[in-house]
């Protein structure tokens, strides 16, 4: 008598859309997150992150320096703009 036998091979779960979203973006790969056909986010890298907060900044330093510059530009005082913003 003859016995049969089948191999199989035992897989690992695939992960989860986050954790692999998660993994692309530490390798340095942009994901973008959609609901449906609209991109709704974006995972990025942290180094990624970092650039663009940088680049936030130094477009709000010119920005400034430019009204600065500017003579005829209104100015707020500063209390004035720590009570716009409620703090």
């Amino acid at each position: 008598m003859t016995s049969v036998m089948s191999r199989s091979t035992a897989r690992k779960p695939s992960a989860s859309p986050v954790e692999s979203a998660l993994d692309r973006a530490r390798h340095g790969e942009r994901v973008i997150v959609r609901r449906g056909k609209k991109p709704v986010a974006a995972v990025v890298s942290i180094a990624d992150l970092r650039l663009l907060e940088e680049l936030e900044d130094r477009f709000d330093v010119s920005v400034s320096v430019s009204r600065l510059a500017n003579p005829k530009e209104k100015r707020i005082p500063y209390a004035e703009v720590r009570k716009r913003a409620g703090l």
